[in-house]
């Protein structure tokens, strides 16, 4: 038997680098703090420190979510720094359209071999992205597990909680037929679809990495690896003058399959497809890849990051106010009665 001495850097886990990581992102955590925040990074748990005081009846809101195969496309790219923005606003997005201020977030980064720089540059991206949301990067967890990731490659998943007054969640109970919906516009995939837009434009396409996609003027990195919208500040600036009775995140399912999740019984969405222009890159994946009208809006947001359903009185002030946020949104349709056993989601 073989007894040379073996420590745990020689099974591929490199305590050090983990150590010089946690010094390396201090001052980016530190960018997001919040004053209700206790401790700095290195404790066993996050410390945050909710003022009930502001709050009657304070509700707390969580979500978790992934960036999902849009990671593969950072890997290609080597580009790190804007896939932890991703991260953050897969969360936050869930949590705001409920009503809920993001208060806090922690992140999961799990490697096969740890490299200090790269990860400080995901962590970048995180802290930027809860800068944008307002909330803190109070901790996380970094795992390095050799053998179980294949080559360089990494995971992530996002973690936050925020806090809504229990008589101001939005949880679509108050919407009624006649209501109009109003779309934000998207920043281009956002974090959803990569799997198809990845065989299309990679395979059906034959385009790498780097190479310009037609008609754009942008290569498949810059356009893909476009950071999702984060629509927090927007929203919590609407809510403080406005009614706004549902409010859906874009994601998985598209259109058809997230605005039906805020509608009560009865309610259908008329959504009129021609009420805004599809982005071009869209476009160029569907008829690359033959791809059918109901598929692209059930596989990507189109677009349409984000739908508000608001009083019809109340549209067009909202819309006035969304155009001084520097918001591009558009009235994209209204809430109809459903009848029973019928699409709850109609697409004009």
């Amino acid at each position: 038997m073989d007894e040379t001495k073996i420590t745990y850097k020689d099974a591929g886990v490199d305590i050090d680098a983990g150590n010089t990581f946690v010094k390396m992102i201090k001052p980016l955590v530190k960018a997001t703090s919040r004053p209700e925040v206790l401790a700095d990074i290195g404790g066993f748990g996050g410390l945050f420190s909710l003022n009930t005081g502001k709050y009657k009846h304070p509700v707390l809101v969580s979500g978790t979510d992934g960036v999902g195969t849009k990671l593969k496309l950072a890997f290609l790219a080597d580009k790190h720094d804007t896939i932890g923005i991703d991260l953050v606003a897969m969360c936050v997005n869930d949590i705001i359209v409920q009503g809920a201020e993001p208060l806090f977030f922690l992140d999961y980064l799990a490697t096969a071999k740890l490299d200090p720089e790269k990860a400080a540059s995901i962590i970048k991206g995180v802290s930027e992205g809860c800068v944008q949301a307002g909330c803190a990067l109070i901790g996380g967890e970094t795992a390095e597990m050799p053998g179980f990731y294949a080559g360089e490659e990494y995971d992530m998943a996002g973690f936050a909680v925020g806090v809504v007054e229990r008589e101001k969640i939005i949880d679509g109970s108050s919407i009624t037929v006649g209501n109009h919906l109003i779309g934000l516009a998207s920043s281009g995939l956002h974090s959803n679809g990569y799997s198809l837009a990845r065989k299309v434009i990679l395979e059906r396409m034959g385009l790498g990495i780097n190479d310009e996609l037609p008609g754009l003027g942008k290569t498949v990195a810059e356009e893909l690896l476009t950071p999702t919208r984060i629509y927090v500040r927007t929203v919590m600036n609407l809510m403080r003058d406005f009614n706004v009775s549902g409010i859906a995140h874009i994601t998985g399912g598209g259109l058809p399959e997230n605005v039906p999740r805020v509608l009560p019984n009865g309610c259908k969405a008329v959504i009129r497809k021609d009420s805004w222009e599809i982005p071009e890159i869209f476009k160029i994946m569907q008829k690359a890849g033959n791809i059918e009208e109901s598929e692209l809006y059930r596989t990507f947001n189109c677009g349409i990051g984000m739908v508000l359903i608001v009083p019809e009185r109340e549209a067009e002030d909202i819309l006035i106010r969304l155009n001084g946020l520097n918001e591009t949104a558009f009235y994209i349709g209204e809430v109809a009665k459903c009848e029973p056993g019928k699409e709850c989601v109609e697409l004009v």
